[in-house]
């Protein structure tokens, strides 16, 4: 029989081994984890998930989707011709629960409208992979090394839980993660004398786009009165010209058509986005340095803001039909749980995507079209009404074609174990007008994840993964590398035409056109023998003296170059894969081969995908 002291003592050995159990057992182990469940944390989850990696993702509302669901902005822009990897799959999706694409077809600015809370049912379904797990209603607090990887407290309600993970992805709306890692970054308009824009203003500034926050309006039928309490501050001169829908990328006068306004973000079911950028709800804020206490307050304004401008839209404009829609967001006041942030901070990444990258691709020292990993298509398109103090920058008026973001963009320099995705990434202020927007986001996501776990997979840090491997792993998901219209997933030479546009060996047409900017690659298009030559000619040594015409190339000759690269390869070998691909024509000698074809042989043939590259988009050890 114990004594009361070795009793006591006892006890305190037990109550000592069982809270120590207790502390441990609130250590949660993840190879992955995402902070932010948005769009980009969203795929990066379900991509990562798809390549093996065990993924762990902490999301503050108990939504998936951030701007595209939580903050109600359930309007695609861009990218409708090029339904690219996740977005493809979330859109179809969406198609299958609408009824087709006239089905979500119903308001004017986009070609895909839905219901925030439809778009967050089909992302969790999207997300239902069994290598994924989601902790919603959750906020991380504190982030720090640990090692190798990284210790992340984060909490829920009242319990506190710690994650021990081996890479994070930073897809926070505003880059809060990457900050407090000690991730170097901008914010606001970028010099001209720093980035070489010939748009950006002269002295850099921290002037941002303006933020909104959303409203989703249901029609409640004829002889409905939803009219709102006047909102404190109400000023109807505030919204008097917001029936001007005369569109800025074209020329011409105003429109007033307050009717068009309103069918510009009509959802499915009679209901109807408010997230009107002239004389509308857009508005100020800069809270992005922000404490989250501080942020709080800061948007009660911008919420209010909109309760006014959804106030003269009852009363000024008469649709007192129109009420705050009561089946869409689970909040009090059935507002959306977050607001809609244009930009956020930039991170200094291995690579800066700048406005002469996406202008001219293919003129620049560095060739970043190659390290490709996200493409998009939207004009460039910032918000800057509501602040006087913005420099008066006709962004819209700025014409580029369709492109690609570098994966470079998405690893900050001098952090490891770290990759930044939403619209946090390595931009100039300038581009991310253009990077900023959901399928685009969503592709950045979807990379991050697939850059994530091929880093996981061979130990490496993101810095130092393959970006071919990267690359091959998106095109497995039918995701693009290379904005080209022509030519879809659904194409069966999809991946091989992707991967000789990455090489450059034949280079894709861009041109800006209206609100969808486009890249061609013409499959069909007759190739030359000199524009063949040139492409290859950065890869391959000895072809550094091998002539080449202006004349089609034909079978024969393309065995000619070749056989100039690698011995072993005879126009007997060439004519023999050509009949392999089943093209249904014959393979003859003075066969002018077009563009298509061309490129599947040489990736067959050569494979010259599998040369490494830099985050430059040089061959490894040389510049091209």
């Amino acid at each position: 029989m114990l004594t009361k002291p070795k009793a006591y003592s006892f006890l305190a050995f037990i109550c000592f081994i069982f809270c120590a159990c207790l502390v441990q057992a609130q250590v949660v182990k993840t190879d992955l984890l995402i902070i932010g469940g948005g769009a980009s944390g969203t795929t990066a989850g379900v991509q990562a998930a798809r390549m093996g990696t065990k993924v762990l993702i902490v999301e503050e509302t108990p939504w998936l989707g951030g701007m595209l669901t939580a903050a109600g902005v359930a309007a695609i822009d861009g990218n409708h011709q090029m339904p690219s990897g996740l977005w493809g799959e979330f859109r179809q999706k969406l198609y299958n629960h609408y009824g087709g694409p006239a089905a979500v077809e119903t308001g004017w600015v986009s070609n895909t409208l839905f219901e925030p809370s439809i778009g967050n049912k089909l992302l969790k379904e999207l997300a239902n992979e069994k290598n994924l797990t989601v902790w919603y209603n959750t906020t991380w607090q504190e982030v720090k090394k640990n090692g190798t990887g990284w210790q992340v407290t984060v909490k829920n309600g009242k319990k506190k839980r710690t994650i021990e993970a081996k890479l994070v992805i930073d897809a926070t709306e505003l880059g809060d993660v990457m900050a407090k890692t000690g991730a170097k970054y901008d914010i606001g308009m970028d010099s001209k004398h720093d980035t070489g824009e010939e748009f950006a203003p002269e002295q850099a500034n921290d002037i941002i786009q303006d933020m909104t926050y959303v409203v989703v309006l249901k029609d409640y039928g004829k002889g409905a009165n939803k009219t709102i309490k006047k909102p404190a501050g109400y000023n109807p001169k505030e919204f008097d010209c917001a029936c001007d829908v005369s569109d800025p990328a074209a020329d011409g006068g105003p429109n007033e058509n307050c009717l068009q306004m309103m069918g510009y973000s009509k959802l499915p079911n009679n209901k109807y986005m408010i997230n009107w950028p002239k004389c509308g709800n857009d508005i100020y804020l800069n809270i992005i340095e922000k404490t989250p206490a501080e942020r709080t307050e800061a948007l009660k304004e911008a919420k209010l803001h909109t309760l006014r401008f959804l106030y003269y839209l009852q009363t000024e404009l008469g649709f007192k039909n129109l009420g705050i829609a009561d089946d869409e967001f689970p909040t009090s006041d059935k507002m959306p749980m977050i607001p809609y942030h244009r930009e956020s901070r930039r991170v200094k990444a291995l690579a800066r995507f700048a406005l002469q990258h996406v202008s001219q691709p293919f003129d620049q020292k560095e060739a970043y079209y190659r390290t490709g990993v996200a493409v998009g298509d939207y004009t460039i398109d910032h918000h800057h009404l509501k602040n006087p103090n913005a420099p008066a920058i006709d962004f819209v008026k700025i014409k580029v074609p369709s492109y690609n973001v570098p994966l470079g963009s998405l690893i900050p320099q001098g952090v490891d174990g770290l990759i930044v995705a939403e619209k946090s990434i390595g931009v100039t202020n300038i581009v991310n007008g253009a990077t900023r927007l959901q399928p685009v986001v969503l592709g950045i996501g979807q990379a991050a994840g697939a850059l994530a776990a091929v880093a996981l997979k061979n130990n490496v840090q993101p810095r130092e993964v393959n970006i071919r491997e990267v690359q091959q792993a998106l095109l497995d998901s039918k995701a693009y590398l290379m904005p080209y219209i022509d030519v879809k997933p659904q194409d069966p030479h999809f991946a091989a035409l992707q991967r000789i546009g990455a090489t450059g060996i034949l280079k894709g047409t861009g041109l800006p056109y209206k609100w969808a900017n486009q890249t061609w690659f013409y499959p069909e298009r007759p190739v030359s023998e000199y524009e063949l030559v040139s492409g290859l000619k950065p890869y391959y040594e000895s072809l550094k003296a091998f002539q080449a015409s202006g004349s089609n190339l034909t079978l024969k000759f393309l065995g000619e170059i070749l056989a100039t690269v690698n011995t072993s390869i005879t126009y007997e070998k060439v004519a023999a894969e050509y009949g392999a691909l089943k093209l249904n024509r014959a393979a003859a000698p003075e066969l002018e081969l077009n563009r298509r074809e061309a490129a599947l042989l040489v990736d067959r043939l050569l494979n010259p995908f599998a040369l490494k590259i830099n985050f430059d988009g040089h061959l490894a050890g040389q510049g091209i």
